[in-house]
């Protein structure tokens, strides 16, 4: 009995490693370090697979695309990013599908504002144009009282319009020209003539284009509008009087 319970203390006393060693050296061969290595890659890989799915499962796309591109890269043999194969293209699709809309959908402001005696309704985009500093905002507006308009709004000494002007403009690519003018009150505006057909242009474009020249030494430049994020249901009517348009 005594000697029993000192063989196990004696064994309680062993560092691990030498049991492990020690049961191996009966059983054949310990692994290897690449075996070693081999078997934690493997590890690794099952553990994050279990992640992305559950990603997949709660609908986190974004996590998902990171996880399972982190799995193709790091364990491009494993059955694991083949697992991640089957699905990661379509959810990268989905994923940028989703985030470009939701860029889009950024590029609008919405506001609803008392404006001069009324309440104020606007729809608002900044133009985009590559290498330039010069921004224009694209503003649709409702009034109580003023009733709808579409315009051009900029900075400085606004823009070369003699009485009407006709601006060169696309819609996806399609040419047209809008028919707009300045505001006698001297503000740096552009006011579109025939509003209505701008908001039918409006529906369903992406991107729209306007050529302008500021006033500031008759600058030429082409505003760009990347206007497929607009959701007419945000601008909101506000009531206009009698004989508006609304």
């Amino acid at each position: 009995m005594i000697r029993s319970a000192l063989f196990r203390l004696a064994l309680a006393t062993v560092p691990a490693g030498i049991l492990v060693l020690a049961g191996c050296s009966g059983g054949g061969a310990a692994p290897d370090a690449a075996q070693q290595q081999a078997a934690a890659k493997a590890q690794a890989a099952s553990a994050n697979l279990d992640t992305y799915r559950q990603l997949l499962r709660i609908g986190n796309d974004e996590m998902a695309v990171s996880m399972g591109k982190d799995i193709v890269r790091r364990f491009p043999q494993s059955e694991a990013a083949k697992e991640v194969q089957q699905t990661l293209p379509a959810i990268e699709k989905r994923y940028a599908e989703a985030s470009e809309k939701s860029r889009l959908a950024r590029l609008w402001l919405y506001q609803v504002a008392p404006m001069q005696g009324g309440t104020q309704s606007t729809a608002t985009i900044q133009s985009s144009k590559p290498g330039g500093n010069d921004s224009v905002r694209l503003i649709l507006r409702r009034h109580t009282d003023w009733g709808r308009s579409v315009f051009l709004f900029g900075a400085g000494a606004g823009f070369v319009c003699r009485g009407n002007c006709a601006l060169p403009a696309t819609v996806d690519g399609k040419p047209v020209r809008i028919k707009a003018f300045a505001p006698p009150s001297g503000e740096p505006a552009l006011m579109f003539r025939d509003d209505g057909q701008f908001l039918k242009w409006l529906h369903g474009a992406k991107k729209i284009t306007i050529d302008v020249t500021f006033a500031d030494g008759e600058r030429k430049q082409t505003l760009v509008y990347e206007v497929g994020g607009f959701d007419p249901a945000k601008w909101q009517d506000v009531g206009v009087a009698k004989g508006r348009k609304k």
